[in-house]
């Protein structure tokens, strides 16, 4: 009988509104006599409450199908309601925590949820966590750890307009199919069984043992991971160096990442947008980039415009928070035990969003304190813009 007066029951309930549940769930109890509301509230579970609510309205006559369910005003208000300064306040306490980049209008606070709650609570406001998460939301907010955006010193005067500048000129790149990336080498690692920050799921109490100091191994070395984002396709391409992170070996990572992908994701291109930060080996003061540069545009035809980003804000090239900081959430924890195993876990990299990284071994020897005599830097191609021209330039292909 209960397997029969359960299909029965889970077949109607669905169909009805709530009055209509509370009235069947009655009559199914009245017809099973003592012990009826006991039995339904198990089958069904729904509280033995609303049966005997159900049973009251039977025993009253109210069994008219209305066509309001509930009473005008029932239900819980919402906290915007019972609280008109909510949003208000909760801006006004992450006010002091926020920051803001110049590249987008998005706010970051740094409170946790909780704590904000306690504040609230403090104020005599009674809400729930999540709810303070969806209010921040609207309000434009997300959380977020500790990043490090602080310039020391002051700002360089001509930030703002770069910042302009880089982002006028890339949407028109993308606007016309022609590509823009974003460039940077990523810290150099050391091959391994050294510790990795973070941690990933293993037996309990079974962790990777590790050395307790990381001395590099002469025979393993380090790598150095060149990488390049296309901005546009959320697409990347890393290679991977075992010499040493100079300018020859940048312009070649960008050139093997026109060999391999960017030719034929832009057949029809006529030009190259680079955007770097201005120190390392793509320094904007150093002679061997410029003249490396005009290797590429000579090799490729491309005219290759450049623009260096403003003392003190490389972490706001697209690179840092859209391709580096996913490869290194992805090896977090695991010992870099081979070159082999790092493009293994930088190729495997992905995120919701689509991104896909091409991650190849450069095996070529890249010489340190190469000069580059004035005849030679006299010889490059180069085309100042006329806004900062220092941080904005063109070098043109010589045919």
């Amino acid at each position: 009988m209960d397997s029969g007066l359960a299909t029965k029951i889970n077949t109607m309930l669905p169909l009805l509104d709530e009055k209509q549940k509370r009235i069947f769930l009655a009559l199914e109890a009245n017809a099973l006599g003592r012990g009826g509301i006991k039995l339904v509230h198990r089958i069904s579970g729904v509280s033995q409450t609303t049966i005997i609510r159900g049973k009251k309205e039977l025993e009253a006559g109210d069994v008219e199908n209305n066509i309001r369910v509930r009473k005008p005003g029932g239900g819980r208000k919402r906290l915007t309601e019972k609280y008109g300064s909510i949003k208000e306040e909760i801006e006004k306490i992450v006010a002091d925590t926020t920051y803001r980049k110049p590249e987008n209008p998005l706010a970051w606070t740094t409170k946790s949820l909780r704590n904000l709650v306690e504040c609230l609570e403090d104020k005599g406001y009674e809400i729930k966590h999540d709810t303070v998460g969806k209010i921040l939301k609207e309000l434009g907010y997300s959380l977020q750890q500790n990043q490090k955006m602080l310039q020391l010193g002051e700002p360089h005067p001509d930030r703002d307009e770069q910042f302009r500048f880089i982002n006028k000129k890339s949407g028109e790149f993308i606007q016309q199919n022609q590509p823009v990336i974003s460039v940077d080498t990523k810290k150099k690692e050391m091959i391994g069984n050294f510790t990795n920050g973070g941690a990933e799921y293993s037996k309990k109490k079974n962790p990777t043992k590790v050395p307790d100091h990381d001395f590099p191994i002469k025979e393993l070395g380090k790598v150095d991971p060149y990488g390049i984002y296309d901005i546009n396709r959320n697409e990347g391409f890393v290679n991977l160096g075992i010499s040493h992170d100079t300018s020859e070996f940048a312009v070649a990572s960008i050139l093997r990442w026109w060999q391999t992908l960017g030719a034929n994701t832009y057949p029809s291109a006529t030009k190259l947008y680079i955007n770097c930060g201005g120190g390392c080996s793509n320094n904007v003061r150093r002679r061997l980039w410029k003249m490396q540069l005009q290797d590429l545009a000579n090799i490729t035809g491309l005219e290759v415009h450049i623009s260096h980003f403003p003392p003190g804000t490389s972490k706001w090239n697209k690179i840092e928070h859209r391709m580096f900081c996913y490869i290194s959430k992805n090896w977090r924890g695991k010992p870099l035990i081979s070159v082999e195993a790092v493009i293994q876990l930088i190729s495997s990299t992905t995120t919701s969003k689509g991104l896909k990284i091409v991650c190849v071994k450069d095996e070529r020897h890249y010489d340190l304190g190469t000069v580059v005599t004035d005849e030679e830097f006299a010889a490059i191609n180069i085309k100042r813009e006329k806004i900062l021209g220092n941080w904005n330039y063109i070098i043109l292909p010589i045919l």
